[in-house]
């Protein structure tokens, strides 16, 4: 079978583990990756598993591109396009998957496939990548990667860019490999180029940022990466460990495990995970080596029920044998100004905190179109809710727990009636 492919794409049909594309937009990487993947699949049956960090429905897969490209390569006749997967007449299966979906169901399905495409990898998460690549272990199995970069301390260029693993080749690729760009991205590019050079090179030429536009901590992180406070944070054995928990069943929840140590605060360990119940958190809190003090829910742990028939949060915690306390339920403008109050003062474990980092990096304000122009961005006054926002507001709600007792004590004390000053004569 004769497969249209761009040069840089030929080392797709080598027997590689990892095969890595990276770069800048129309570089031709998932048009690559499908066609080749779609080729394999005809010669021979296999299982071709393809991942998303989050993948909410259907619609958030390569399902579509696959599916076009099987009926622009005219095999249509060995492909039957359904609803939620691609099946070959010779047994060969696509199907789709979110990575950060960790149930026992999820991860045991790929074990036996042949491939597995991470399409979009650049968010993929220290947590995911240290689930997926021990589990696609069948024997010649190998794992594809197509991403744009957008911060060099992210865990997929790190992985596979700064340190590559044995076994892998990666290719970085730009427009300039593609034959067949057109006009219209030609014309973009160029008034990209002339309107925002260091936009172009991020867009096109596949450089990082220094940060993602619009990050809410971006000059808290510097600092904090300057002064060397993203690094090895130990346990302190001698004093208590406090929780910081966001909740969402069908989304995320993330827990931050904090210690105060002086005028320091310590976040030494980070969970995040999703369509999980309360005993599974328990359990992850339960097999940590730590002594703990309180963990501190969000307003709505009085109300909400992760799959718990019946019982609050609140009450399936204080079950697990967790004092709890209830955070304050400060506007998000007031949180992210707790925030930026305590974060010189915070330290985080590069390892056990890598992806809540990672996220806290990623969170960012949503641009306001009507407000902005070629020349001037406005964001808008509340960051995106993507899946950076869990993590982020369990680390708000740190911030505001931790500065609740000053709080109270200004509003003790502004509420003292004023003291009378006597004349003695």
């Amino acid at each position: 079978m004769e497969i249209l492919l761009p040069e840089v794409a030929s080392f797709l049909f080598d027997p590689w583990r990892f095969k890595v594309m990276w770069g800048g937009r129309a570089g031709i990487k998932s048009w690559s990756m499908a066609r080749a993947l779609i080729a394999q699949a005809t010669e021979q049956p296999l299982r071709v598993a393809c991942g998303r960090e989050t993948m909410k429905s259907i619609d958030d897969s390569v399902h579509k591109l696959l599916s076009d490209q099987i009926d622009d390569m005219r095999l249509g006749h060995l492909f039957l396009v359904q609803k939620k997967q691609i099946i070959g007449a010779n047994g060969s299966t696509f199907t789709y998957h979110g990575m950060r979906d960790r149930s026992v169901h999820n991860i045991k399905s790929l074990e036996s496939v042949d491939r597995f495409w991470f399409e979009e990898a650049q968010n993929g998460s220290r947590q995911s990548w240290n689930t997926l690549i021990p589990t696609i272990r069948k024997p010649g199995s190998e794992i594809w990667v197509s991403f744009n970069p957008v911060l060099e301390t992210d865990e997929t260029f790190q992985r596979f860019v700064s340190d590559p693993p044995k076994g892998a080749r990666v290719v970085k690729t730009s427009y300039r490999d593609n034959p067949w760009l057109s006009q219209e991205i030609r014309d973009d590019m160029e008034d990209l180029k002339r309107r925002d050079p260091d936009e172009f090179e991020h867009v096109y030429e596949g450089t990082c940022r220094p940060a993602v536009t619009g990050a809410v901590y971006k000059d808290q992180l510097i600092a904090a990466e300057k002064e060397g406070r993203i690094t090895r944070v130990p346990y302190d054995a001698s004093r208590p460990v406090d929780t910081f928990w966001d909740l969402g069943f069908g989304d995320n929840v993330s827990i931050w495990f904090a210690q105060s140590v002086g005028f320091e605060f310590r976040l030494i360990d980070f969970v995040s995970d999703c369509q999980k119940d309360v005993a599974y958190y328990l359990g992850e809190l339960n097999k940590r080596p730590y002594t703990y003090r309180t963990a501190f829910l969000p307003h709505d742990a009085r109300a909400k029920q992760l799959a718990a028939g019946g019982r609050t949060v609140q009450h399936l915690v204080e079950a697990g044998g967790y004092r709890v306390r209830i955070v304050p339920n400060l506007s998000i403008v007031d949180g992210l100004a707790a925030v930026r109050t305590v974060f010189n003062r915070c330290w985080f474990d590069a390892d056990k905190c890598a992806d809540g980092v990672q996220a806290l990096k990623h969170y960012r304000y949503e641009t306001d179109e009507a407000m902005s122009d070629s020349k001037h961005q406005v964001f808008k006054r509340e960051p995106v809710h993507d899946w950076s926002s869990h993590p982020a507001d369990a680390f708000r709600y740190f911030a505001v727990s931790i500065q609740e007792p000053a709080r109270e004590k200004a509003r003790v004390e502004a509420e003292r009636p004023p003291m009378r000053v006597g004349v003695w004569s």
